[in-house]
């Protein structure tokens, strides 16, 4: 009986080992961690990479719903690099031996500090270094890009930054495909109409701090004589120098809109029913900002 409970045990111990979840192959180990928050609850979705010592990625991955990780590699060393949105970076080494499970333990992720937010004030887009670009599906397979060439705007900073403001308007005969006939289609009634609509305008009503450097900017977009609320998901990249010594502050924003919702409807079919335009357009901002005067 005391054989049986023996291996019994040996069993379950095999079972829930690590390694032996692990395929490994010869010259191999296995190579596992925990990602944990401050407060010691699981990262899930946190991103993993291991780099050997020539600087080649070896691995990668995320974290599953318990914060865990657990890859086969080559015996040898390794950097590792954990990250997670909202966390500071965590690195570390490792040295994997053939046939043998290489654990970090518990790696405790800190919260990372977000970055300063621009001074209080008028601040305006700089359209040299910023721009304003879309993408839409052609016939269900292709994405075709552009951009719209002229635009100006401004944001103005609130002591409170969540009270603060924002206001842009886009030339809308400045699109640009790269390709002038299919340029010219989108300045025609069929989409922009540009003689009778010749801007579109943003005005913001929100902004809305979503944790780190994560911020929702929702306001009116008049495009086509139709104003829709939206929402920017915007991602403040800090502050920094130009080249002549001047503040800048930058950030990326993403949003999508439906055609249908500002009536832009025209539409053609081909055979198989499928459309010619896809019926959403993904805008996307990369925008620097310098303060007004």
């Amino acid at each position: 009986m005391i054989g049986r409970l023996l291996g019994s045990r040996t069993k379950r111990a095999q079972r829930t080992s690590l390694l032996a979840a692990v395929w490994t192959p010869p010259n191999a180990g296995a190579l596992s961690c925990r990602v944990l928050d401050p407060v010691n609850q699981p990262v899930p979705q946190a991103e993993f990479t291991v780099i050997d010592t020539a600087g080649r990625k070896v691995v990668s991955g995320g974290t599953d719903p318990f914060g865990s990780f657990v890859a086969a590699v080559p015996a040898g060393e390794y950097r590792l690099a954990v990250s997670a949105e909202g966390y500071a970076p965590y690195r570390a080494a490792a040295t994997v031996a053939e046939d043998s499970l290489t654990s970090l333990g518990d790696v405790t992720l800190q919260v990372a500090q977000p970055p300063a937010l621009p001074a209080p004030g008028d601040w305006e887009i700089e359209p040299t270094h910023s721009a304003i670009g879309f993408t839409a599906r052609h016939i269900g397979l292709a994405r075709i890009r552009g951009r719209f060439n002229s635009f100006a705007g401004v944001v103005r900073v609130a002591e409170d930054a969540e009270r603060s403001a924002m206001h842009v308007v886009i030339d809308a005969a400045s699109i640009d495909t790269n390709v002038k006939m299919r340029d010219d289609h989108l300045r025609s009634g069929d989409f922009l109409d540009v003689a009778r609509f010749p801007t579109l305008e943003f005005y913001s009503d929100r902004f809305a701090h979503r944790g780190g450097n994560k911020w929702a900017v929702t306001g009116a977009l008049s495009l086509h004589g139709v104003t829709r609320t939206v929402t920017l998901d915007t991602e403040y990249l800090g502050l920094g120098n130009g080249m002549e010594g001047e503040v800048r502050a930058a950030c990326r924003a993403t949003t999508e809109l439906h055609r249908d919702d500002f009536t832009v409807s025209w539409q053609t079919m081909l055979a198989r029913g499928i459309a010619v335009v896809g019926p959403t357009i993904k805008v996307e901002l990369d925008i620097q900002v310098v303060p007004k005067g």
